[in-house]
């Protein structure tokens, strides 16, 4: 069996991940107090506050302060020069291997939770999907980038 791929992306990645759950989560507490609001006005049973306080508290333990984490250290990738070894997921693995003569174009895209912590993601594209090594070193995603490109390149001249 193939070894783990060794690159991990960038640590500030857990924050930015921690940042847009947050957001999300946050939509989720306004719904609840929505609830608790909604309870006290049309005389609702207690039992929803209770329900909506507890989806609340479980969903952002989960996804604002688990999950990031575990994200994190699932991450891998390796670039080969006949290959690109992705490897991620938290219950189920996934490793895929992206041919590099299947290669059509690679970017890097950054949003501005990614810009505050200097991070960009590379997406590698193929005629199939689209891949993509998230939250990258600004530097390391362009010079991730720069390589992938050049060595997709070379392939197609080989053919």
């Amino acid at each position: 069996m193939r070894q783990p791929p060794v690159h991990t992306i960038a640590e500030d990645a857990i924050k930015a991940w921690k940042i847009t759950a947050g957001i999300f989560v946050a939509i989720l507490w306004f719904a609840a107090i929505a609830a608790t609001v909604l309870t006290f006005i049309f005389d609702w049973p207690v039992w929803i506050i209770a329900i909506a306080i507890v989806i609340s508290a479980i969903s952002t333990y989960f996804f604002v302060f688990l999950l990031p984490v575990l994200r994190w250290r699932r991450w891998r990738y390796e670039v080969f020069e006949q290959e690109i070894y992705i490897q991620h997921g938290i219950l189920i693995v996934s490793r895929t291997l992206v041919p590099m003569i299947r290669v059509q174009h690679v970017d890097t895209q950054q949003g501005p939770i990614l810009k505050k912590y200097k991070l960009a993601s590379v997406t590698i594209s193929t005629a199939a999907t689209t891949h993509e090594i998230p939250a990258l070193l600004e530097e390391d995603a362009s010079e991730l980038r720069d390589r992938i490109s050049a060595l997709a390149r070379v392939d197609e001249d080989d053919v």
